[in-house]
């Protein structure tokens, strides 16, 4: 640690100490010159600490057209035991937030403008949020303007529609200017256009005397071009609420003209059948080709289709690990045909800018790499002498690498994933052979823990958690390419045969998007590949790309 790293945590330290000196005196009412009064409560405080903290409190305490030697503040709208928390959060700034109490304290928060707390307030309902509670907090931040957020939530409840749709009782109470906001983004992440329409059936169905009139509002905001002749002709066209709405028979019948070809009228570019944009996507930076490349590509599984777009500023990189984390994505590692790599590089995909973040401590080419509570992890890899069993994990917050325990044995050239709060690494080279162990690391106790071996040897393969267990995925056995796959179930520490990609490949892309697992790119044996294929375990097959 630097000196001015200890100096910053001996001031810390310090400040803490002043906070709880300074809070015992509140609590034995010693050098207090103010009494706040709410519901009968007193609380003998220090005007300076609580102007410190709020504006609110600086303007009762200056400008409130007191005289100054005036003692005793009362104060409405707000209860005692909530007064008493932010009382302490004046202090000490710390409090017991829960779910109990934190809608009232953020509303306290608002009303006394204690903005540190507000946000803290908001910290704690963004960690909490899921499907069944998004609606409510989503209407809690929009009354009280907490707009970071209320566009968080907003955010949620669009990728997570289907989920909400289904568990949430609030989603019923939404009014029909919230839905209709909802259903006309392009952001709503829905994997069939169906969804949308049979959400707004059972949002009417709640209250059909009061809500069947809105069906010409939000009818026009589903994507009704997406949808099959079959769907809309037996699910929606003889709709009871379609066909007494001549607007929406009006639309439905332009829908299936034009998808039968008969209504030039309604071009692909219409609104009614415009996509949706995907909530995720597939991200191919770098690798090898014949050289080192710097190519950017974008698959979007509901187009079908691949987009170019690379940033010629960015220089070529292969062997490298890529993750993705808090909106950024990381590369790291690797080689960039001269030297073998420490270096880490974070791309913002909105921005399409490029940014250095701290290197690692170690170089590391065919480094594994995966993400746990927001920490990235580079395992293993080759430093251009050895095949490591070294471990690095990072911390974004603090654009900082530290080492964590090492691995059983050296391993490059393997794969990671994370399953049940476990980072699981497979397979790879030690620098004599393939290997077919595997081990697992938690982060509780701090230690690896050694696995079941795999039945095949696999160095350059693919390992991902889907469906609850780990797939490996193809790879190389020291001789030959590898199309077979092997499940792992974490219950029983078992190993089990999967259904075979339809090519072999070793030292390809892997990831799990819209429940389907992706294998993209690689090296068979004789040529590099460009051929993409995804496997779908409700079907147990593999589909060609």
């Amino acid at each position: 640690m630097s000196k001015q790293e200890e100096e910053k945590g001996m001031d810390r330290k310090v400040d803490g100490m002043s906070c709880n000196i300074i809070n015992e005196l509140r609590l034995e009412k010693q050098l207090c010159d103010a009494v706040i009064v709410v519901d009968g409560a007193e609380f003998h405080v220090h005007k300076i600490i609580l102007c410190g903290c709020s504006p609110y409190f600086m303007a009762l305490f200056t400008n409130g057209g007191y005289p100054p030697d005036k003692i005793r503040y009362s104060i409405p709208n707000v209860s005692a035991e909530i007064m008493e928390l932010i009382v302490e959060y004046a202090y000490i700034r710390r409090v017991n937030i829960t779910e109990k109490n934190v809608c009232k304290l953020l509303i306290a928060a608002d009303y006394l403008l204690v903005n540190s707390l507000l946000n803290d307030c908001c910290t704690f309902l963004k960690a909490k949020l899921c499907p069944e509670n998004c609606v409510n907090i989503c209407r809690l931040a929009h009354s009280y303007f907490c707009e970071k957020l209320k566009q968080h939530e907003f955010r949620f409840i669009l990728h997570n529609f289907e989920e909400m749709v289904r568990l949430s009782e609030e989603f019923l109470d939404l009014t029909v200017e919230q839905l209709s906001e909802i259903i006309e983004k392009d952001e709503l992440n829905v994997k069939q256009e169906s969804v949308v329409f049979e959400a707004i059936l059972q949002w009417i169905k709640h209250a059909p005397w009061k809500r069947k009139a809105h069906i010409g509002v939000l009818l026009p905001k589903v994507r009704l071009g997406l949808l099959t002749h079959d769907y809309l002709m037996n699910n929606v066209s003889n709709n009871v609420l379609v066909m007494d709405d001549m607007t929406c028979k009006l639309i439905v019948t332009s829908v299936l003209m034009g998808i039968d070809d008969l209504n030039p009228s309604l071009p692909l570019s219409s609104d009614l059948q415009r996509l949706r944009l995907p909530s995720a996507v597939l991200l191919a930076i770098g690798g090898y080709g014949h050289k080192n490349l710097n190519t950017i590509e974008v698959y979007d599984t509901r187009a079908a289709r691949w987009v170019n777009v690379t940033c010629t500023d960015e220089s070529p990189r292969a062997y490298h690990g890529t993750v993705y984390l808090n909106g950024f994505v990381y590369c790291i590692g690797g080689f960039d045909s001269v030297d073998f790599l420490n270096s880490v590089r974070r791309f913002d995909p909105i921005t399409r800018t490029w940014a250095q973040v701290t290197p690692m401590h170690s170089c590391r080419c065919d480094v594994s790499v995966c993400v746990l509570d927001s920490r990235i992890y580079a395992m293993g890899g080759f430093d251009g002498i050895r095949q490591m069993k070294t471990v690095e994990r990072y911390e974004p917050e603090n654009d900082r690498w530290c080492m964590i325990a090492p691995m059983h044995e050296p391993r490059g050239d393997s794969s990671a994933t994370v399953l049940n709060g476990k980072v699981y690494i497979c397979g790879g080279f030690d620098g004599n052979e393939s290997l077919f162990t595997g081990e697992y690391y938690s982060p509780q106790t701090g230690e690896w823990t050694l696995i079941t071996p795999m039945m095949i040897r696999r160095r350059g393969l693919g390992v991902v958690a889907y469906g609850g267990w780990v797939y490996a995925v193809g790879g190389n056995d020291g001789v030959n390419h590898l199309s077979n796959v092997e499940v792992y179930n974490p219950q029983t520490n078992v190993w089990t045969q999967g259904p075979a990609m339809n090519n072999k490949r070793s030292n390809f892309g892997i990831e799990v998007l819209d429940d389907l697992l992706f294998v993209a790119g690689g090296h068979n044996g004789t040529t590099i590949m460009d051929e993409v294929e995804c496997y779908d375990k409700q079907t147990s097959e593999w589909h060609d790309i």
